[in-house]
C-alpha cells in the first residue's frame, strides 16, 4: 500500500515538476524578448544614392530613436542581399526581414498589384496618395498579409517615362521597332501597346544591355536614371507619366510578430511618418532629377497635355487586359483610382 501511494505520490510530483519548469521557461523566454535589442535586415536594388534608400536612412533613425534603441534596421541597397526578381521570396520565406520593392514585382505574387502600372491611370501625384488611402493600400495590402508578409508603407516612386539611344520620341509612333526594358508586365504590355518590342531584366543589369546595345532604351523614373548614371549611355527621355509604380516597404509578418508591443508601435509610427515625408517631396525629387538629367545632357521631350490623349489611346487595350485577367477585384481598383 506504501509503495503505491509512493509511486503515485512520485508521478504527481515529476508532472508538477515539470510543469513548473515548463512555466519558468516560457515566462523566462517572453522577458528575454520584452525590450530586447533586435536588428531587422533589409533589402533593396535601389542604389545608396536613391531618395527611396534615403528615406529608409530616416527610417531606420527614427525607429531606433521611438524604440529606445531596441530596434535596428540593418540596409542592404544595390542588390547586396537579393535583385529586384529574387528580393520579395526571400522576403516571404524570411531570407530576409525586410525589403524596398516595387509593385511590379510583387504582381507575380499579387496579380491584381499591377494596377499601378495600368498606363495614364493615375492624372497627378495626389490622385495616387487618395487612391492609396481611400481603400487601394487595403485591399493589396491585405493580399499580401495572406502571403506572410506585411506592408509597412507606401513609397512614392514618382512616375515613370521613357529613356532610348535611337530618337527624341514625340508620339506613340516613334518607338515603332525598338526594344525598351519593361520592369514588370504591365510595363512590359505598355511598351507593345507602343509598338516597340518589351525586354524584361533587372534593375542592376540595364546600365549594361543598353551599353552593348542589347535594348534600345527603357522605362524608370527619373531619379533611377540619375541615380544609375543612365545618362552616361542614354540620349533622349520623353516624359509622359503614364504610370506611378509605388515601392512598398514591407516586413516578413514572423519578424514583425517577433518585435514586442512597443518594438511594434516604434516601427509602425515611424513608417507612417516615412510615408508622409516621401509624398510631400515626390514631385519635387522627379523634377530635380529631370533638371539633373538634362545638365549631363540628355535631351529631353515632355508631352504636352493636349498631347496626351494619343498615348492614352495607343494604350487602352493594356486596361482592357487589366480587367480582363483581375476581372471583379480589378474594376474594382479602376474604380477606387478614378473616382478619387
Amino acid at each position: 500500500m506504501f509503495m503505491k501511494i509512493s509511486k503515485k505520490f512520485t508521478a504527481v510530483a515529476l508532472i508538477a515538476a515539470m510543469a513548473l519548469i515548463a512555466g519558468c521557461g516560457g515566462s523566462s523566454e517572453k522577458k528575454a524578448a520584452t525590450g530586447a535589442k533586435v536588428t531587422l535586415k533589409m533589402a533593396t536594388a535601389l542604389p545608396q544614392s536613391h531618395p527611396l534608400v534615403k528615406a529608409m536612412d530616416s527610417l531606420k533613425q527614427k525607429a531606433a530613436a521611438k524604440s529606445g534603441g531596441s530596434v535596428e534596421i540593418a540596409i542592404y541597397p544595390a542588390g547586396q542581399l537579393f535583385n529586384d526578381k529574387n528580393m520579395n521570396d526571400a522576403l516571404i520565406s524570411g531570407g530576409v526581414d525586410m525589403g524596398l520593392n516595387t509593385v511590379g514585382r510583387w504582381a507575380s505574387i499579387v496579380p491584381a498589384m499591377d494596377i499601378f502600372d495600368v498606363p495614364f491611370i493615375f492624372p497627378g501625384y495626389e490622385k495616387v496618395d487618395k487612391s492609396i488611402d481611400n481603400g487601394l493600400g487595403q485591399k493589396l495590402g491585405d493580399e499580401l498579409l495572406k502571403k506572410g508578409v506585411r506592408p509597412l508603407l507606401w513609397a512614392d516612386y514618382g512616375f515613370v517615362q521613357y529613356a532610348n539611344n535611337k530618337k527624341l520620341a514625340k508620339t506613340p509612333a516613334d518607338f515603332d521597332g525598338m526594344k525598351i526594358r519593361g520592369y514588370s508586365k504591365y510595363s512590359a504590355e505598355t511598351i507593345k501597346a507602343l509598338g516597340a518590342s518589351s525586354v524584361t531584366m533587372g534593375a542592376g543589369e540595364v546600365y549594361m544591355a543598353i551599353q552593348r546595345g542589347t535594348i534600345d532604351g527603357q522605362s524608370s523614373g527619373t531619379t533611377a536614371m540619375r541615380d544609375r548614371k543612365m545618362y552616361e549611355v542614354h540620349k533622349y527621355l520623353t516624359v509622359t507619366n503614364h504610370a506611378s509604380p509605388e515601392f512598398i516597404v514591407a516586413i516578413n509578418d514572423k519578424s514583425f510578430n517577433k518585435l514586442d508591443d512597443k518594438q511594434k508601435q516604434a516601427l509602425t509610427e515611424a513608417a507612417n511618418e516615412v510615408q508622409a515625408d516621401l509624398r510631400a517631396n515626390a514631385k519635387k525629387e522627379d523634377l530635380q532629377a529631370l533638371e539633373d538629367l538634362k545638365a549631363k545632357g540628355m535631351e529631353v521631350y515632355v508631352v504636352p497635355e493636349n498631347e496626351l490623349q494619343a498615348w492614352r489611346d495607343a494604350t487602352k487595350p493594356v486596361w482592357d487586359l487589366y480587367v480582363k485577367e483581375n476581372g471583379k477585384v480589378g474594376q474594382e481598383l479602376i474604380d477606387i483610382c478614378t473616382k478619387q
